[in-house]
Parts: structure tokens; sequence; C-alpha cells
């Protein structure tokens, strides 16, 4: 099963430590980068996404498996 593709934009939810995120992807990778010192294995087939929180300055990285689209 495929995960569900994100673009620029969307709302979404993720679990964090802190219980459930919200926030705004703000960009798609699609190729292998650093992100806050750790390497992300992001492909064009398994994309992960940069999401900017929307009560925080957090910058978060997930793959599409665990966000949730929300309705806006």
């Amino acid at each position: 099963m495929t995960a569900e593709r994100f673009k620029p934009g969307d709302h979404v939810s993720w679990n964090s430590e802190a219980g459930r995120a919200r926030g705004t992807i703000t960009r798609v990778v699609t190729s292998p980068t650093t992100f806050k010192g750790y390497m992300v294995h992001a492909s064009r087939d398994e994309p992960q996404y940069e999401i900017k929180s929307d009560t925080t300055d957090h910058i978060a990285m997930h793959k599409g498996s665990a966000l949730t689209k929300l309705r806006t």
C-alpha cells in the first residue's frame, strides 16, 4: 500500500512526543538529505515532508505514512 502524497500548503497532523501535532507542509524532499544532523532517506518513490508546526516555530520531517491530511 502506497502512502498518500502531499504537497506544499497541505495541512496535516502527526503523532509527536507531546501528543498529536498539526502543521503545514512547506517542502517535499525527494532525495537523500541531512535534516537537523540526521540523514533523511527520501526518494521520488518515498518522499519525506518538511512541516512547520501550527503552534510553535518547530520544523519537522516525516514520511507520508506518518501524516494525516486535515480538512481545510
